[in-house]
């Protein structure tokens, strides 16, 4: 990798924590962050995360074997803390002597950080909130990620920026906080390093690189696409703890729509509890993303996007993205 001195200097403690020579995560997107694309942002300096998302221990066994067969830098694993073999996945890890678990989608059940540090994982989560940040960082989490609503897949309610200006002066100094949410440019990233973040997750910009596995209708959906038209879910229910998604409008987002009501229905009539309602959700998530993402079912199917899609515009390899984000970092460093 070229010499970017500033940025890697700002990067210093994050590329420290992952092993990695850039401190640029690849956020973990279902169906996408799989071992080629993975192995691909690991191989060109930057820390790859795979997606468990719904995966069973055995297939996110054969997931972590089959990236450590083409990459020997380190990668990451994300996975769910609402997974119903959540302990599990956590041995899968333990197993392969994962160095580095993100858990993301809720507050880390009892025992689940404690778990991962016994089997030598860092672990990092994912806080909505400074509040929920400092509990994080109490029970034990060695780094933060904090995403802003812009992003892609599930999402909370508050901007990136405003994110950034709320935790990183309270807790920068002293903690690894990585920014994500909406991030598409060097420049963006260099401001953020400057405010004391220890690193950048993206997705968006990943998700149609040359080395995902993304069906090339989905690829084009990303290149057609701008920020207007990636748009968060509507939560048809209050009683329904859904977590907003964020796609490119199609009937897909209608669909889901319909399929709160479905799932309120049974609430309604004892059919089903929230913990199962909840699940049944995720179920429709994973299930709609796959059409999109593996089938090329872009008009039914879930095209999760952040609003970066708009500089989503061509197919390219990961190596040539990871080196024009730090590019476009030095300049704007060097240009202070």
């Amino acid at each position: 990798m070229a010499a970017y001195p500033r940025t890697q200097a700002l990067m210093a403690r994050g590329s420290a924590f992952l092993g990695s020579d850039t401190a640029i995560l690849c956020g973990a997107m279902s169906w996408v962050s799989e071992r080629n694309l993975v192995s691909a942002i690991s191989n060109a300096g930057g820390f790859g995360v795979i997606a468990c998302g719904a995966m069973t221990p055995e297939l996110l066994d054969a997931e972590i074997t089959a990236t450590t067969a083409l990459t020997d830098k380190p990668f990451g694993v994300n996975l769910i803390t609402m997974h119903p073999m959540l302990f599990d996945l956590l041995a899968v890890c333990a197993r392969h002597k994962v160095g580095h678990v993100v858990l993301a989608g809720g507050i880390p059940p009892k025992g689940s950080i404690e778990a991962l540090k016994e089997g030598g994982a860092k672990v990092i989560c994912i806080p909505p909130t400074l509040a929920l940040a400092k509990k994080y960082l109490r029970s034990g989490a060695d780094a933060l990620v904090i995403e802003g609503m812009e992003a892609g897949g599930h999402i909370g309610p508050v901007s990136t920026s405003v994110l950034a200006q709320e935790i990183l002066p309270a807790i920068a100094a002293d903690t690894l906080v990585f920014v994500a949410g909406g991030i598409g440019r060097g420049e963006a990233i260099a401001g953020y390093l400057e405010m004391g973040a220890a690193g950048v997750q993206l997705g968006t910009r990943f998700a149609a690189a040359t080395e995902s596995i993304a069906h090339p209708a989905f690829k084009k959906a990303f290149f057609r696409g701008n920020a207007r038209d990636a748009v968060a879910s509507v939560q048809v229910d209050p009683r329904l703890p859904v977590i907003p998604v964020r796609a490119l409008k199609n009937k897909g987002t209608e669909e889901f729509t319909a399929k709160q009501v479905e799932v309120a229905k049974l609430l309604d009539a004892g059919t089903v509890d929230m913990g199962e309602a909840q699940l049944q959700i995720e179920h429709f998530w994973a299930g709609a993303l796959r059409r999109a993402v593996i089938d090329g079912d872009v008009e039914n199917g879930s095209l999760m996007a952040g609003q970066s899609v708009g500089m989503v515009t061509k197919e390219e390899p990961v190596a040539e993205i990871i080196g024009q984000l730090m590019a476009e970092a030095e300049a704007a460093l060097a240009r202070r």
